[in-house]
């Protein structure tokens, strides 16, 4: 008798560390290999072994590149993995550049003994490359044979670049991985797709509990905050995520500048990983929405305008501080658990001139949650740091959905579905959307528990 079951072993009761291996009796399918962040004894679980043989897996399909989905990818491999690894060419490109600066920054942190890391890296170079060579790639809106029992197609998730939800069928069933579903309609990206005919539905609930601002009060949002720091003359320090949220930032600015809405004031893209993928965000625009085409196809540089510096060595990005105010600073990371932004934050976060603004979700445990909650003071690098200036968050340019529209997404497909798992979420967001799903929809709506099997019959 054929069964199809999933197994939950990460992403469940927390935003990252996405991995689930949906088995048939002949075949085993990774979804997402993600790095566990955010947590103080993540670092711990990111190094222990597979909780499954690895050399049994046949196949892994990444959803996105971001480094909750990507970031096991290598220490997979040289744990044994020998199958195919599937994904968009975008995700392939994208997760190129992300798990390499990931490997620097593990190697540099190993090899400075000031840096208190004893621990080798997840991974080594000979690890990434061995990735990469089994590593392939699929279009959306495409059908592929994965072997005699399992065929995907493939949807975009319109999350980041690349996102793609991932339809596998198998014996008459269809199941469904959202990945990170996209905050529709994104400032660039093409809408996500629509998913009408599943029977089991895993998705994202990263705010699964709450909803985000409406697109006119975000962007009025987003134009007062610089012109109210522009006009105490201070610094507005955005951190910012390398992927999409960078590149919604400078396409945002753009069009501000070019409008004449804000005054030409000096702009700082302060992360070389954010410049880098900026570059294959410019090489993609057949992936972005038909407005942002066309304003391509009319001559507009999209990441690109007057007064904006890309700042290359670490020397360059200290000298900002000498640049006068006001000034816009775009750092890395996006929550604050290391990059240049760090720097910025300790001259910055000081002044009540100034303003610190974070346009994405803050995971508990990093930095920049902690800056969110608006104490008196902060620790960097071992410095007491004093919070005076004004702290600002604005979750419209998230790149998830938010608790409606993920109601919406399951109700397009509420006709065939027979389970929801509700996964990649913070405990209390996964478990208020399983109940609004439950209540409003009457659907089965589950919030798995790690490492438990769940049989789809």
């Amino acid at each position: 008798m054929s069964k199809l079951q999933i197994t939950f072993y990460g992403g469940v009761g927390t935003v990252t560390g996405a991995n689930f291996l949906l088995e048939s009796n002949n075949t085993k399918i990774l979804i997402d290999c993600g790095l566990l962040q955010g947590t103080p004894d993540g670092v711990e679980e990111n190094r222990k072994p597979f909780p499954y043989d690895t050399k049994s897996i046949d196949y892994l399909f990444i959803t996105h590149a971001h480094m909750d989905h990507i970031g096991r990818v290598c220490k997979l491999v040289r744990d044994g993995f020998r199958g195919t690894i599937y994904s968009t060419p975008e995700t392939r490109e994208i997760a190129s550049v992300m798990i390499l600066d990931a490997l620097k920054i593990m190697d540099q942190n190993y090899r400075n003994p000031q840096n208190g890391v004893s621990e080798r890296p997840l991974y080594e170079l000979a690890d990434y490359n061995q990735a990469f060579s089994i590593w392939k790639t699929i279009e959306y809106d495409t059908q592929t044979e994965i072997n005699e029992e399992f065929s995907v197609y493939l949807k975009d998730g319109g999350h980041i670049l690349g996102s793609a939800m991932y339809e596998f069928s198998y014996n008459g069933k269809k199941v469904v991985f959202t990945g990170d579903s996209g905050n529709s309609p994104s400032p660039l990206l093409k809408n996500t797709e629509n998913v009408t005919d599943a029977d089991y539905l895993i998705i994202d609930s990263v705010y699964g509990d709450r909803n985000h601002e409406p697109k006119e009060e975000r962007d009025q949002r987003f134009k007062q905050i610089i012109l109210d720091t522009i006009e105490k003359r201070g610094a507005l320090v955005i951190p910012a995520f390398s992927v999409e949220r960078t590149q919604v930032i400078l396409y945002e600015l753009n069009n501000l500048v070019e409008e004449k809405k804000i005054p030409s004031v000096p702009v700082f893209l302060d992360s070389p990983l954010g410049s880098k993928v900026t570059n294959i965000y410019a090489r993609s625009s057949k992936d972005f929405n038909t407005g942002v085409q066309r304003e391509i196809k009319e001559g507009d540089d999209i990441f690109n305008f007057p007064k904006l510096t890309i700042t290359a060595g670490s020397g360059d990005s200290k000298q900002i501080v000498s640049i006068p105010n006001p000034k816009i600073i775009v750092a890395g990371s996006g929550m604050s658990s290391g990059g240049r932004v760090l720097w910025h934050e300790m001259q910055y976060l000081p002044d009540p001139k100034n303003t610190v603004l974070l346009m994405g979700y803050q995971a508990l445990g990093t930095l920049g949650r902690r800056i969110q909650d608006k104490p008196k003071e902060v620790e960097i690098h071992g410095q007491i740091v004093p919070i005076r200036a004004r702290i600002e968050m604005i979750s419209g340019y998230s790149s998830h959905k938010d608790s409606d529209s993920l109601v919406a997404m399951v109700e397009q497909t509420k006709a065939t579905l027979k389970k929801v798992f509700v996964v990649m979420g913070e405990p209390k967001s996964s478990t208020y959307l399983a109940q609004r799903l439950r209540d409003e929809l009457l659907v089965e709506a589950i919030y798995p528990e790690k490492g438990k099997p769940y049989l789809l019959e």
